[in-house]
């Protein structure tokens, strides 16, 4: 009698999203803290996660330092430049306008989250995106990018206009990360392989951290005020294009850059850590942040795409 031939288990495929590395473990720590949150404070290593993401923003944020190379081409520079700063400055004056002039609350939207999500941009797909249809000087861009991660720009930003009371002592423990991580990588290179494998788990386990304090209804509430983020965010990257362009770019690199990287999600709690009067803004602000980092990832290659057909039919 011949044997029966075993089935191998049937896997279960998890559909790919921009920034899924985060938003997985983030609803997974939504889902327990919704229905089961005595599991999170049971003690050990699972409530010291938990309850440890301002440590880990620390080990992710050494990561994205070390990454950065002082060797890029000045032309490399003077591109990441001109798309840096009108990214920086409409990201920043509209959300210091939300805060003065609106209540601090845009259709749901605090300064918070419009300037911590939109000052940030996803470099993975910045990089991709270019990879595609940049030149040279347009690819190692991507290096001055580097230099919003974090929660920094939002921290100086809410700190100088006295809207956070931030102290000098929060901005220096808040750059000093990239900082180390800019020397250990320039001057040991080695210093990169070892450090690279570590980020993608840190960001996996801060996503899942912020996750644990977050409730469903704070994730309605952030998706559909997270669209218009999103849709924020795609504006400032016209505009950024359109200073591209006046400042002899393509425009492209303009335009790939109008996403928000899932690392922006680490922004609302490290402000809280430093200005506690913004806890309560933390769950809401995240989950926008993470509907925003999603819809623009879909949105910016298609952008981009769309510019440099337009450019190559000129040209032809």
């Amino acid at each position: 009698m011949a044997m029966a031939t075993e089935r191998a288990p049937k896997r279960v495929s998890i559909p790919r999203l921009p920034g899924d590395i985060m938003i997985y473990p983030m609803l997974l720590g939504l889902l327990l803290h919704s229905f089961v949150p005595e599991v999170l404070e049971m003690g050990g290593f699972t409530t010291a996660a938990v309850h440890g993401g301002n440590a880990l923003v620390f080990v992710i944020l050494l990561g994205i330092g070390v990454g950065i190379n002082f060797r890029s081409t000045p032309r490399a520079v003077k591109c990441g430049i001109m798309i840096l700063i009108p990214k920086l400055a409409l990201s920043i004056a509209f959300g210091l306008l939300v805060a003065f002039f609106l209540g601090d609350n845009f259709f749901g939207l605090s300064s918070l989250a419009i300037i911590g999500g939109v000052s940030f941009c996803n470099i993975a797909l910045y990089t991709g995106i270019m990879a595609e249809y940049g030149d040279e000087a347009e690819r190692g861009a991507a290096g001055i990018l580097c230099f919003t991660a974090g929660p920094t720009i939002t921290m100086i930003a809410l700190g100088a206009a006295g809207v956070a009371d931030i102290s000098l002592g929060s901005l220096v423990g808040s750059l000093l990360p990239i900082v180390l991580g800019i020397v250990l990588g320039n001057l040991f290179p080695f210093v990169r392989q070892l450090m690279a494998p570590g980020v993608h788990p840190c960001i996996a386990v801060l996503g899942f951290a912020l996750g644990c304090g977050m409730s469903l209804e704070s994730l309605v509430a952030g998706g559909l005020s997270g669209i218009l983020l999103a849709v924020i965010c795609l504006v400032i990257g016209v505009a950024t294009a359109a200073f591209d362009r006046l400042t002899g770019g393509s425009g492209k690199a303009g335009m790939a850059c109008s996403t928000i990287a899932g690392t922006a999600m680490t922004t609302p709690p490290a402000l809280a850590a430093s200005d506690a009067s913004y806890a309560a803004l933390v769950p809401v602000a995240t989950a926008q942040i993470a509907a925003a980092v999603i819809i623009t990832a879909l949105a910016a290659p298609l952008l981009t795409g769309w510019l440099d057909n337009r450019l190559s039919s000129r040209e032809s």
